[in-house]
């Protein structure tokens, strides 16, 4: 019998728990069989949470009696296996690259769930979306506005459209992860929408299927969200006013935070789309419009605390009085968010997870040839020996989907477990991998 409260506290995160051999397991598979059989470093995910959180979202909704519609941010972890996942729970699904929509697709996925972001949707994107029958486009320009009806027009189609708005609203998380501000690459801007929509209305081959906002990742206040549905609603009233067409989805982007560290305490899923529900059923009321299908667009707070990254401790550098570094086998290829913004991570190392042994301050870091390639720095842990084990929590968003071949390292493979079972679902990638795609001129030869 699994046995989770004799875990050490710095472990009592979901889906660890200790077997009758006091061994660690995640999602009840052991993870030192785990390194063993799928070597480090190696991305582990938990079917099991990634299935509670999408339903998590599900029933919170469902207990509030409103249409609603839950589109998993694909930008955060998307491969084959997930989009099986995600078409299993009845989630849909938003893609942000021809790449990304080649994925859903190969993997099965109904186009008619399917929701095409990004601010610079190329020709060849657009027309792959189109001829695929994807359900809704999300328009972020009057540039991007256009190309949509030329291609629509060519293809004798007719497409949905969800305008991307700018609120002008600032959320409280890192700035280059902020998108709803007025400074911001993404949208159009609030103030531009009403004249706009006139522009859409005019148009044979576009119908407009309702307005979009995404205020950044990782926002823990929700104050920001009140503030944006105050603004897009009174969007909504002027839509009816000028032009007599009411806003039929409202959809708010994703963004809620995820417990990267143990002080985090994030808001809870139901306590999020209670919020945000109250807020548009007052604001519909208060301006007296139909009340709009509420669409959702979360991805890191689904699969962020179902990932942990697997890594073997290599060489051990200290410099007396200065700093300790335990030195893993991967880094900032395979984890880039604490170069790119400094995202602050725990973890520790799996066969020393006794409460009892002593503890010492050390940084971890990356086999990357940049002095920046630290992972954690500053973290309490027993004392390290060359060959051990070490995790590193919630590592399920953006990890695997940011991965690179800097240093020409091979991507670790992407392993699924669930309650006992694991098995690969992307591979390791080898030196052959890396090189496949190089090619020798003619005039070398």
């Amino acid at each position: 019998m699994n046995n989770q409260n004799n875990i050490t506290p710095q472990i009592n995160r979901e889906g660890f728990s200790l077997n009758n051999s006091g061994n660690l397991e995640f999602d009840r598979c052991e993870i030192t069989k785990l390194a063993q059989k799928y070597k480090t470093p190696c991305y582990v995910f938990s079917e099991t949470i990634i299935r509670r959180k999408c339903r998590q979202y599900v029933n919170a909704f469902s207990k509030r009696n409103v249409d609603f519609e839950v589109i998993y941010a694909g930008k955060a972890f998307l491969v084959k296996a997930m989009c099986n996942i995600l078409k299993g729970e009845g989630l849909s699904l938003d893609v942000s690259s021809g790449g990304e929509l080649y994925t859903a697709l190969s993997a099965g996925f109904p186009p008619e769930k399917i929701f095409f972001h990004g601010n610079n949707k190329s020709r060849e994107e657009i027309e792959f979306a189109l001829k695929e029958k994807i359900g809704t486009m999300m328009v972020d320009s009057e540039y991007e506005l256009n190309l949509i009806e030329q291609i629509a027009e060519s293809l004798n189609t007719k497409v949905g459209i969800i305008l991307r708005v700018t609120p002008g609203v600032d959320t409280h998380t890192h700035k280059y992860i902020q998108t709803g501000q007025v400074d911001s690459k993404f949208g159009i801007s609030i103030d531009r929408i009403p004249g706009f929509i006139k522009k859409i209305l005019s148009k044979e081959h576009i119908s407009y299927n309702g307005l979009h906002f995404h205020l950044g990742s990782q926002i823990f206040d929700l104050s920001s969200y009140v503030l944006a549905i105050k603004e897009m609603v009174k969007l909504m009233r002027k839509i009816k006013d000028l032009e007599g067409v009411d806003t039929l989805n409202l959809n708010l982007g994703g963004g809620l935070g995820v417990k990267y560290l143990e002080s985090d305490l994030p808001p809870s899923t139901e306590y999020f789309v209670n919020l945000i529900v109250d807020n548009i059923e007052n604001e519909v009321r208060k301006n007296n419009l139909t009340m709009p299908k509420i669409l959702i667009e979360p991805g890191r707070s689904i699969v962020a605390e179902a990932g942990i990254t697997l890594y073997t401790i290599g060489n051990i550098k200290e410099i007396p009085g200065v700093r300790k570094y335990l030195i893993t086998d991967g880094g900032m290829a395979d984890n880039p968010r604490p170069i790119l913004y400094e995202a602050k991570y725990e973890g520790f190392l799996v066969n020393k997870i006794d409460n009892n042994l002593p503890e010492e301050v050390v940084t971890i870091a990356g086999k990357c040839c940049e002095s920046g390639d630290i992972l954690i720095k500053d973290l309490k842990l027993p004392s390290a020996s060359v060959g051990d084990l070490f995790a590193v929590f919630t590592t399920g968003a953006y990890h695997y989907s940011m991965s690179s071949n800097y240093n020409r390292l091979p991507r670790p493979a992407v392993v699924l477990v669930n309650q006992g079972k694991d098995d690969v679902i992307v591979k390791k990638e080898t030196y052959t991998d890396i090189a496949r795609n190089d090619t020798i001129p003619e005039w070398f030869k």
